[in-house]
């Protein structure tokens, strides 16, 4: 499913200016937005699992003066090169299988080495553009989104940090997490506005290693959800799952105070996430919105899971846990604000959803909600004929960074379903319903992805 129809992987890297824009580009609206997204650069080998396998590839649509251009590039790990030389597919997809290629294949260097995954998202800090994996090392990109090699941040970072840190728009700092297999199994990092980062600093209360994918951030706190998705090394090497759910064990919420002082634990029912929204402080409580679902779901045998907006009232006192749906009748995933208000308050939560029409593919999303907290009203943007991505918000620079959250625009990639063709769509933050004020043609199919980033020029 996830390597045909818009998700199917495209190998042409190309470059193109001057591209059709139906509409107009606002004239304030100047900068790139870039995703990145699994992208086998061959046919995989063996099995492939959808988000987690693939090589990167990123894909860039940069706007400014009315006009638009759009290129891609792979991510070139060194999997990715050796597989270009030798024309075809080495390694397989990703973790979910036990095979590693050996000397006569690869060499001494990459011998017993996994398939390396900088496919998931792409930010930029300290004016470096940064491709992620699940808690591996980022790869740094350059200017013309050529790959320049691992980002350990001096050194500080040599395993590398999670798919998803957190960027304070008050402080500048990027803050991360990243999971271990052995002792300690989590650990936390600041990387400073100037690049610098601290040491990894243990989170404690963990006796084994737990996929996390997600975090959070408040003006106090690091807030890491650990639900009972565990590896089971030992099971993969019998051919089992790399990866076991234990729903019997609950859910925990660590609230880890960002001046270093004794983290918090809190307990719940079980559920999983994979991706937050934001928190913020509320007195000694934090108010955690994120996309609840039951399960993993294609990680933990089960029944599809409806994922839905939720929140989360934490308790580090009482060391208690308060859910409730924000929009209980909304399918939804990929939640993104405003990132100027990441850690604090926000009006507006986007996500994708569907519209319950019958889609020429399954596993797509075919519509837009914005979600204000607030109030609780619900705005859709339901397009026909397009499978949508995640959108991004790109705020109007003329705005201040505490000024109107409607000052801006939200970006998403879209394909359509009968053409096979993608565009960009440029939605009214102030009535993103009403539809695009500008359809930017692209020149070649961009596969459905994961996540991206608006980098203002």
């Amino acid at each position: 499913m996830h390597l045909t129809g818009p998700f199917a992987p495209v190998v042409a890297e190309v470059d193109v200016a001057d591209l059709r824009v139906e509409g107009e580009l606002p004239a304030d609206l100047d900068g790139s937005y870039v995703r990145n997204g699994p992208n086998p650069r061959f046919s995989p080998l063996g099995s492939y699992v959808f988000p987690l396998d693939g090589d990167g590839m990123l894909h860039r649509v940069t706007l400014g003066g009315g006009q638009a251009r759009y290129d891609n590039r792979f991510v070139r790990t060194p999997m990715v090169v050796a597989e270009e030389r030798a024309g075809h597919a080495i390694w397989p997809a990703g973790p979910m299988s036990d095979y590693r290629p050996g000397t006569d294949e690869v060499g001494p260097e990459l011998a017993g080495t996994s398939r390396e995954l900088p496919d998931i998202n792409v930010v930029r800090h300290h004016g470096r553009l940064l491709a992620l994996a699940e808690c591996d090392r980022p790869y740094r990109m350059g200017p013309e989104l050529e790959t320049l090699g691992y980002e350990t941040f001096g050194g500080a970072l040599p395993a590398g940090i999670c798919a998803h840190p957190k960027i304070d728009p008050r402080t500048g700092e990027m803050l991360a997490f990243s999971y271990h297999s052995g002792p300690p199994f989590l650990t936390w990092t600041t990387i400073a506005p100037d690049g610098t980062a601290t040491p990894p600093r243990a989170v404690p209360g963990l006796d084994r290693a737990s996929m996390i994918h997600d975090m959070a951030i408040t003006a106090r706190y690091v807030v890491l959800v650990v639900s009972p998705l565990y590896f089971d090394v030992a099971a993969a090497r019998d051919g089992g799952s790399m990866l076991a759910w234990h729903p019997e064990d609950g859910t925990r919420i660590a609230l880890v105070p960002r001046d270093g002082s004794a983290v918090r634990w809190c307990a719940d029912e079980t559920f999983w996430l994979w991706h937050t929204v934001n928190a913020h402080d509320d007195g000694e409580q934090v108010v955690l919105d994120y996309v609840e679902w039951a399960r993993p779901s294609g990680l933990a045998p089960g029944p599809p899971a409806d994922p839905h907006l939720t929140r989360a009232v934490i308790d580090p006192v009482r060391g208690q846990v308060r859910r409730r749906p924000l929009v209980d009748d909304l399918t939804v995933e990929f939640p993104r604000i405003d990132d100027r208000r990441l850690g604090t308050g926000y009006a507006v939560a986007a996500t994708v959803t569907r519209t319950g029409r019958d889609l020429p593919h399954p596993g797509c999303w075919d519509a837009l909600a914005f979600h204000d907290v607030r109030s609780g009203d619900v705005r859709r943007w339901t397009p026909a004929d397009l499978a949508l991505g995640e959108p991004v918000f790109a705020p109007d620079p003329r705005s201040s960074d505490d000024g109107d959250d409607d000052a801006g625009w939200w970006l998403v990639l879209g394909s359509s379903f009968s053409s096979g063709t993608s565009s960009l769509f440029v939605l009214p933050a102030a009535d993103p319903a009403a539809g695009p004020v500008a359809t930017v043609r692209l020149p070649v199919r961009v596969p459905l992805g994961l996540h991206g980033s608006w980098l203002p020029s």
